[in-house]
């Protein structure tokens, strides 16, 4: 698996309450953004890598968009189910692991991601990013925010498969994660994908004594 599947099981499982229910702004933007107006909204495939229980294709179906996501936690997909049942939508949400999608080729429009890639190691993201450039359409655009390596968190060096591991300072108080430098993403999607932007974006607690910050790169995609 790419990602750690027992991890993620174990959170949702066990915190009832870690449920997001609407939709993160910069999602919002992305689709909206970036939807082709001359195509009708149900034409238009967007699949989201890690899509938890389903608060941003929610957001994505109930504007009538086909959507699809996919997510190693049993539990929150099937969450994600039941309110879309429950609210009358559509939208084909499966169990499963970004290095191998169980969709076809040139299957989407947009593809997005909001730190999945941070939450495998090395050879997961170079996988997922493969599996991503396979199964969205020429010229389709992929969204992603993985984590920066001027991150608190960031605070040792990385494992050999590139993972910081048993992580106690700053804000990502997790079991691991990897961090992505300039380099890193530029390496990453070298072969076949084109920048359209790329932002840097630290927030910082100024009331903490150690003013830990926690820092992502937002990246826009377009495949080629």
């Amino acid at each position: 698996m790419a990602i750690f599947e027992s991890n993620w099981e174990k959170i949702y499982s066990e915190n009832p309450d870690y449920r997001s229910w609407y939709p993160w702004s910069e999602v919002v933007t992305f689709i909206f953004r970036n939807a082709s107006k001359s195509i009708r909204r149900e034409e238009t495939s967007i699949l989201e890598l890690g899509c938890g229980t389903g608060n941003n294709l929610w957001f994505a179906a109930r504007e009538g968009f086909r959507v699809s996501g996919i997510d190693i936690s049993k539990t929150a997909v099937e969450f994600a189910r039941k309110r879309f049942t429950d609210d009358g939508m559509v939208g084909d949400l499966r169990v499963g692991d970004f290095s191998q999608l169980p969709f076809g080729d040139n299957s989407f429009d947009l593809v997005f991601d909001r730190g999945s890639l941070s939450l495998t190691n090395r050879q997961g993201a170079i996988d997922c990013v493969r599996e991503v450039r396979r199964v969205i359409k020429p010229n389709g655009l992929f969204q992603c925010g993985p984590f920066s390596d001027r991150d608190s968190s960031f605070y040792r060096s990385p494992d050999n498969d590139g993972l910081v591991r048993g992580i106690k300072v700053g804000v990502l108080l997790c079991e691991q994660a990897r961090f992505f430098g300039l380099q890193d993403l530029r390496d990453l999607f070298r072969d076949g994908w084109k920048f359209e932007s790329l932002q840097h974006i630290e927030e910082t607690d100024f009331l903490s004594p150690a003013r830990v910050s926690h820092c992502r790169w937002l990246a826009v995609l377009r495949a080629i």
